[in-house]
């Protein structure tokens, strides 16, 4: 495929995930623009340009998309934190990135997150999985961040016409660490993969996807993937005599599909219903 006539902004670059993407994308042949609120920490790759800049600058923000075709947005805080650290650049930075990219009629690429329905429980069995058109049920405030962000795109496109696609990220790592990873891995790959079916796509609208590979224990089901044309090509199973024992022996954490940051500050004393509008 040819790379995209317009520049790319890719907020985040000096993050895991950014420092996967813009090498990778920048080797298609990709026009890069790399920002973070912290310095890259690799050779910026040929192609590729680098601001450091805070999400919380507005008008910084809205200059160096200008002439974008599209944003990749996984800038922000990326792990559970208070409330107050979240604020800033996941919803005010959210808010600058759909602006910039409602001026520029540039697509949105949202790395959004599991934690944003961390409290549905794991399936059991030949339970249904849960489709993408699930109720939000956040774990954190990194979570709530996530799913203010999938509704911030629902509004855009709804209102400007801005089209985005949310990738719900499972836990995007080099290979599973534990059993839990086993229904959630992304591959680098099939993550790299997926955002340049998402900027290539002829038209998206607002879409969801579930971000992980090909695991046939992942918890998730229906998606939006086939508006983009993305299959993952990698799996979690090749893992599963190395980690399918590896547990945390937390109730909590193994009760829910977000895991750890469920239990993080868990103060109930019996589970949550299954449906969070009933009381049992």
């Amino acid at each position: 495929m040819p790379a995209p006539q317009k520049p790319v902004l890719l907020t985040g670059a000096s993050g895991n995930l950014g420092r996967v993407l813009a090498p990778a994308l920048a080797a298609q042949g990709w026009i890069l623009r790399l920002t973070d609120i912290t310095p890259f920490p690799d050779t910026v790759p040929q192609g590729a340009s680098f601001t450091r800049l805070d999400l919380n600058e507005g008008l910084g923000l809205a200059r160096l998309a200008e002439g974008c075709g599209a944003i990749l947005h996984f800038g922000g805080i990326s792990v559970e934190q208070p409330f107050e650290t979240v604020l800033g650049p996941n919803l005010r930075g959210l808010y600058h990135v759909y602006e910039a990219a409602r001026r520029e009629g540039a697509r949105v690429l949202f790395a959004s997150s599991n934690h944003s329905i961390g409290f549905h429980e794991r399936p059991q069995g030949n339970e249904a999985k849960i489709d993408v058109d699930c109720a939000f049920r956040p774990d954190g405030y990194y979570g709530l961040s996530k799913a203010y962000g999938e509704l911030m795109g629902r509004l855009y496109w709804d209102k400007h016409g801005v089209e985005n696609v949310n990738c719900r990220i499972g836990s995007c790592f080099p290979k599973p660490t534990n059993a839990r990873m086993l229904s959630t891995w992304l591959s680098f790959g099939d993550l790299t993969r997926l955002v340049t079916a998402a900027v290539e796509a002829p038209r998206t609208g607002h879409c969801v996807i579930w971000a992980c590979s090909n695991n046939p224990a992942s918890f998730w089901g229906k998606d939006h993937r086939e508006r983009i044309g993305w299959q993952p090509e990698d799996t979690a199973e090749d893992f599963r005599t190395e980690v399918g024992h590896i547990l945390s022996g937390d109730p909590v954490e193994e009760r829910y599909q977000g895991g750890g940051y469920t239990s993080i500050e868990y103060s109930r004393r019996t589970p949550s219903p299954r449906d969070p509008f009933t009381l049992d």
